[in-house]
Parts: C-alpha cells; structure tokens; sequence
C-alpha cells in the first residue's frame, strides 16, 4: 500500500484528512519493519511536539481497523506496519524479533491443513514466523 492510497481509504470512509494523519501513515511506510506506538510517537514529535501519545494511539487504532496498518504483537507490545495491499492480499510474515524487519511468505498454511473438523467454518487466522534477520545475526 502506498501512503496515496491509504489517505484515499481514508478519504472514502469519511475521516477528514490533518497532517498528523498523513505523517503516521508516512512514517510507517518509510519504515519496513513493525513499530510500536512509541517508536511512531518517536518519530512524530518532531514535528508536531505537542501531540499527545492518546491522539497518535487512536489514529494507529483507526488505521488498523481501516485496514492501512497490520498489527502484531512482538515481546508483549503491539507493533504495527503499513500494509502490504490495498486489496487485502491474504499473506503471512516472517517477522525479526530484533528490528521487526519483516518479509511475505508466498504461501498460506491454511491450504495444507486439512485438520480443521468439517462442522468447524474457518472465519479467519493468524499465522506468523518469528526469528532473526541475517543484519541482526551479525551484529
């Protein structure tokens, strides 16, 4: 996803376009690995240094349930990235648990398992590879 086409998605569900909004999403994309809040409100103050953590937090919140951000959850703490596609690409990740680099896998597990009883109706699932980034191993 692009930060043009998150702000469209924004756009398109009615939430008025600030700035702020705008630096969220652009730091997030200028990043390709998994930020927690922090690091985002890190980045943020910069520019706008009387922005509250609350207000950064339900922007990210938004931002997820639009579907602009994917969350996971690394060490306890919600960590957060742009998304991959606008369409929703269904996709996994294997994630570094250094630097929160990230990559797509090309394939979902779910079309091999086969365990799933049959009166079971799969509605969704979460699958992600934890490790460590070859830059992080040789540091």
């Amino acid at each position: 996803m692009t930060v043009e086409e998150a702000l469209q998605i924004l756009k398109e569900r009615g939430f008025k376009y600030t700035g702020k909004r705008e630096e969220i999403i652009r730091i997030c994309a200028a990043e390709k690995r998994y930020l927690s809040a922090r690091d985002i409100m890190e980045k943020i103050k910069e520019m706008y240094p009387n922005l509250s953590f609350d207000t950064v937090y339900r922007n990210i919140s938004t931002f997820v349930q639009l579907g602009i951000l994917e969350e996971t959850e690394l060490e306890g703490e919600g960590k957060f990235r742009l998304a991959c596609s606008v369409d929703g690409d269904h996709h996994h990740h294997v994630i570094c648990t250094v630097c929160g680099k990230t990559l797509s896998l090309p394939d979902c597990p779910m079309s091999i398992l086969h365990a799933v009883p049959d009166e079971f109706q799969v509605t969704g699932h979460k699958f992600e590879i934890y490790g460590t980034c070859k830059e992080c191993r040789t540091h």
